[in-house]
């Protein structure tokens, strides 16, 4: 018994000192993490692992000076066709949307009361013409009598009033004749302005007046058209500079998400005005429209084409980053050296142009900048580049 006792015990202390040679030292701090030397994922021989990344290389071209700002598409002109007589309206010509031509007819209103009024005002110019001839003979005869004392002075200036009466007349009747035949012109009720026509306002069959708030149709002239947006004041010096110089300054449409371009025009012109509550002066840009895209009353991102500058050193905007690498806040990226090591490199951050960026100073073309993959680098750090070689930027 004694013996078996023994035996336990030497056991007990025997698990006890594996126990203690297995387990972590309790001074010095935890072991080494994931991914680095000698920790879970790390490479056995206490070396650091290559950092996969995607580069580009810088390369040399022109950006654009761009000045965003939010729009408002606006017809060049906007008219609602009304009539300018009364009548019955007997025929509508146009569909409800369709593109018109300026001239082109849109509707007809019964011409019959105007055709008789017509031809009532051409008999009354005849009946005074007839009038004025008989009256002028009358005159001829008594200055010819007058000159033989036959009759008295008196009737012959009488006679002579006569002529001029019958001759205001005759200009009278010319005139409503005039009006007459303007008249009947205006039964046909044709389109002012080359345009998109709305919805019908009123229907064949009705007795229309000039009068009629609504009138017969809207038309708004939509090609070309035009993009009303407002710019900083800032930005006025430069713009004025570069009219007056002559250039056309380019400017861009794009839909709500700034992601579709619409249509491309150029600048008209600046309003003559800044509105002092906003600080903002109104620019309006012309487009062609030729396909449509843009509609009256649409809100628009516009980008406005300020200049270009020549000779940037560009690299792609996912390059950039900013962060306080050496103490102070600032812009950097990473610089990928022949020995595909990294190198943190500040920048000095010029003119952004979508998914480009020109850098000022800090960088020279061709050297290699990292564009994915930077999350998980630091100065020093080690990198492996995709198969397919560097991306390249084209200008």
């Amino acid at each position: 018994m004694s013996v078996a006792v023994a035996a336990l015990l030497v056991l007990l202390v025997l698990i006890v000192r594996l126990t203690q040679h297995n387990a972590p030292p309790a001074v010095g701090g935890p072991g080494p993490g994931p991914g680095e030397p000698g920790g879970p994922g790390g490479p056995p021989d206490g070396s650091s692992a290559p950092t996969p990344v995607a580069v580009a290389a810088a390369s040399t071209g022109d950006i654009d000076v761009r000045i965003p700002a939010l729009g408002t598409v606006t017809p060049i002109a906007t008219v609602t066709v009304r009539t300018q007589i009364s009548g019955i309206l007997q025929h509508v010509m146009f569909t409800e949307g369709q593109l018109v031509r300026q001239g082109e007819l849109l509707a007809q209103i019964d011409p019959r009361p105007y055709e008789a009024a017509v031809r009532q005002t051409e008999g009354n110019l005849r009946r005074d013409q007839a009038l004025l001839a008989d009256a002028k003979l009358d005159l001829k005869r008594y200055q010819g009598l007058v000159q033989e004392d036959s009759i008295a002075v008196q009737q012959l200036d009488t006679q002579r009033a006569l002529v001029d009466q019958y001759e205001g007349t005759i200009e009278a009747d010319q005139g409503q004749l005039e009006s007459a035949k303007v008249n009947l012109i205006y039964t046909r009720i044709v389109s002012p302005v080359s345009g998109r026509v709305g919805l019908r306002q009123v229907d064949q069959g009705n007795f229309v007046t000039s009068a009629d708030a609504n009138g017969i149709v809207v038309i708004n002239q939509v090609q070309p058209i035009t993009v009303i947006f407002p710019l900083p004041e800032d930005n006025v010096p430069a713009l004025m500079r570069r009219l007056r110089a002559g250039a056309v300054l380019e400017v861009d449409a794009y839909d709500r998400a700034n992601s579709v371009r619409l249509a491309q025009g150029k600048l008209l012109t600046l309003d003559n005005q800044i509105d002092s509550t906003t600080g903002t002066v109104k620019l309006r840009a012309q487009f062609d429209n030729a396909d449509g895209a843009l509609f009256p009353n649409q809100f628009v991102n516009v980008q406005l084409l300020q200049e270009v500058l020549p000779n940037q050193v560009i690299v792609p905007n996912a390059a950039v980053r900013r962060g306080a690498p050496n103490g102070v806040v600032s812009n950097f990226v990473y610089v990928v050296k022949v020995d595909d090591t990294v190198e943190v490199r500040p920048i000095t951050l010029g003119v952004v142009d979508g998914e480009r960026a020109a850098v000022s100073a800090g960088l020279a073309t061709g050297e290699r900048v990292v564009t994915e993959g930077g999350d998980r680098l630091r100065g020093g750090a080690k990198v492996t580049l995709p198969p397919s070689g560097p991306l390249r930027v084209h200008p």
